[in-house]
């Protein structure tokens, strides 16, 4: 039933009828459902860009409100009209000053509610939100977690659930058969609430990573369902397949697209040039970002960002360093997104300098930071211990009239912990708490490792028991951050102890676990049980790795024990490993330790032919092995030369 509300100018009501008739003949629109408070649910549309949650524009002065009721609730009402108390939401036109200092039924001035920020939340209530304080947990699209296409969001609000898409998202959430959950979809009756409701479900599992359950009901509709797949549909399934590294799978269904004549858009190159690059075949990304090209599409900011965002998660920084400076030289304009990942690529690098040069290139060319643009530059100088720097930074995002979230203040708490300032870090986070900011795991991880890093072991575990409390889970994290803190006290009986609670807790011990219990049997010298502990990892289903070997070959140099390390430096090669930076650093060490400066120097020969190039802590052991003021200049000399050969840091114009 169509329940219309009157308005105040009954003269106008029948040409108000018409001109709405004649936009919903003629408006796509999109559906929302919204919870009443006793439980009934009502789905209302939206209508072109400038209004909101179903405000149909009738003259400049008034609005009439359209309800189409769902089918499974018909509300009894004695007349064809449905008595409201007054308009819900305003238009996007002008409104004269009595009606901005109204207040609505709830009494909240209506005034403080700016036009493009209101909307209604599942229990019928008005309500409205703030761009700037947006928290990115609420909206996803901030951090790249969201979808553009065929999800409904409204200025970042995303839509509430029908009682039938909540259902399949929390069957979904709990199942991982593939059968059952194909069986239950089939269950779906062919209709367009249907095929929404699927979609909806999707972009919610994506925002919660669930990539198994998205491949399972893209699948469906590819395979099993009477629906015929959109280019939004296999752009979530490329995307997942992405995400899992199974770029072969998300070629496969890019071809899939193309035989079904469907028309891939920036979206689909993006996706697939993401999926490519964090898989590491950047050849294969070279040749989509050339096809697309081919096919008359300009490379926007939307698929360089997804070209760069993929080599960061690969791990390629260099390479994506260098596509974003193509990105200029194409004459692409750079987004916020853009630059707050080159912020975040050179804090990951360990260049915080280069970090803030790009964030005041991003000032200068008046693009204006958001929380997130904030928090990465915040958490390029947390990386370094620069908590003067990160609170510097803070301090301008709030001056911005930005309020900063969970993300922003555990940055700041990193600043403080890795400084070693852990009470700086426990008044952060008692702020955030003060601020109404509700700290999350990670809150309480960096916490716990900041006492752990000042050796106050027992105010970490006091944390650790907070976290407990307040209902959070401890994870694989938060018991290696208390692990490492009895670790660096040399408490084994405690870090044991720490083991078997993790057992119990039904968390399965993976090798950075069992590497970090070789060390600390290895520092204390007790090397039998740290061959048992290396035993159980070769005949496990551990993964033995080159950090495995850096801490026995380190373990072993120190000790002394000179012929064990260089026997477990060869077995390397026998198991398909390569030494690093570190391995050969080791190796330098324990001949330093007796002052052996020529096996140092013949060490460091055998490191510069197998191209691995020395770091600051190579520098320093070659320095402990001279013992005269020759062999140091011989040193300094050698090693000043090798970084003048070395690639200079790109400069950003």
């Amino acid at each position: 039933m169509t329940v219309f509300h009157r308005s105040p100018e009954c003269r106008r009501r029948k040409e108000s009828l018409r001109r709405t008739r004649a936009l919903l003949s003629s408006t796509p629109s999109l559906r929302y459902y919204i919870h009443l408070a006793d439980g009934t649910t009502i789905k209302t549309k939206y209508f072109g860009k400038g209004f909101r949650a179903g405000a149909i524009p009738c003259n400049q002065k008034s609005v009439y409100w359209f309800f189409k009721w769902s089918d499974s609730y018909q509300p009894r009402l004695n007349s064809g009209l449905c008595t409201l108390n007054r308009v819900f939401i305003e238009p996007r036109c002008c409104i004269n000053e009595s009606e901005r200092k109204s207040n609505d039924s709830s009494g909240v001035a209506l005034k403080k509610f700016k036009k493009d920020s209101v909307y209604i939340d599942k229990n019928g209530k008005l309500r409205n939100f703030n761009h700037k304080k947006l928290s990115r947990k609420t909206c996803g699209s901030m951090r790249g977690r969201g979808w553009k296409f065929g999800s409904g969001f409204v200025d970042g609000i995303f839509p509430v659930l029908s009682p039938t898409a909540q259902l399949m998202l929390e069957y979904l959430q709990k199942e991982v058969d593939s059968e059952r959950i194909w069986g239950s979809l089939d269950k779906l009756p062919p209709s367009l609430d249907a095929w929404d409701d699927v979609l909806t479900v999707s972009v919610q599992l994506r925002m919660r990573k669930k990539w198994d359950s998205i491949i399972s009901i893209c699948k469906w509709i590819l395979l099993r369902s009477s629906f015929k797949p959109d280019v939004i549909c296999y752009n979530l399934l490329i995307d997942a397949f992405g995400q899992k590294f199974l770029y072969k799978e998300a070629e496969s269904t890019y071809l899939q697209l193309h035989q079904a004549r469907c028309i891939p858009n920036e979206d689909t190159y993006a996706l697939l040039i993401k999926a490519y690059c964090m898989s590491g075949k950047l050849h294969n990304a070279e040749v989509v970002f050339a096809e697309m090209r081919n096919y008359g599409l300009p490379s926007s900011a939307v698929v360089y960002n997804a070209y760069i965002n993929g080599l960061m998660k690969g791990g390629n920084f260099d390479k994506a360093e260098e596509i974003f400076q193509r990105m200029k030289k194409d004459g692409c304009k750079l987004s916020i997104e853009s630059y707050t990942m080159l912020i975040n690529l050179y804090g990951k690098a360990g260049k915080s300098y280069m970090a803030l040069k790009v964030f005041d290139e991003m000032l200068s060319q008046k693009c204006t930071p958001n929380i997130c643009t904030y928090t990465a530059l915040v958490n390029a100088f947390a990386r370094e211990g620069l908590c003067e720097k990160a609170e510097e930074i803070f301090e301008q995002m709030q001056e911005a009239g930005i309020e900063p979230d969970v993300y922003a203040y555990n940055a700041l708490m990193e600043a403080y912990s890795r400084a070693g300032f852990p009470y700086g870090a426990a008044e952060i986070f008692s702020l955030m708490q003060h601020m109404g900011c509700e700290p999350d795991r990670a809150s309480y991880n960096i916490l716990v490792d900041a006492y752990g890093r000042a050796g106050y072991q027992d105010d970490a575990e006091a944390v650790f028991e907070d976290m407990k409390r307040v209902g959070i889970t401890p994870t694989m994290k938060s018991h290696m951050v208390l692990l490492s803190a009895y670790s660096k006290m040399g408490n084994v009986s405690k870090c044991e102890d720490i083991l078997n609670q993790m057992g119990k807790s039904g968390l399965k011990l993976d090798t950075f676990v069992l590497n970090s219990m070789l060390n600390l049997y290895g520092k204390l010298g007790q090397f039998k049980k740290m061959e048992e502990v290396l035993t159980v990892m070769e005949k496990g289903s551990y993964i033995v790795d080159i950090s495995t070997f850096n801490i026995l070959i380190h373990r072993y140099g120190q000790a002394g024990f000179i012929e064990k390390m260089e026997e477990l430096f060869r077995l390397l090669r026998t198991k398909g490993l390569k030494p690093d930076v570190v391995t050969w650093t080791s190796r330098i060490g324990a001949y330093s330790k007796k002052k052996l400066y020529l096996k140092c120097l013949g060490i460091f020969e055998e490191m510069i032919d197998a191209s691995c190039y020395p770091d600051g802590g190579t520098a320093k052991v070659l320095l402990a092995a001279c013992s005269n003021e020759d062999q140091i200049e011989q040193v300094t000399s050698v090693i000043r030369n090798m970084h003048k050969d070395m690639k200079t840091v790109l400069a950003v114009a």
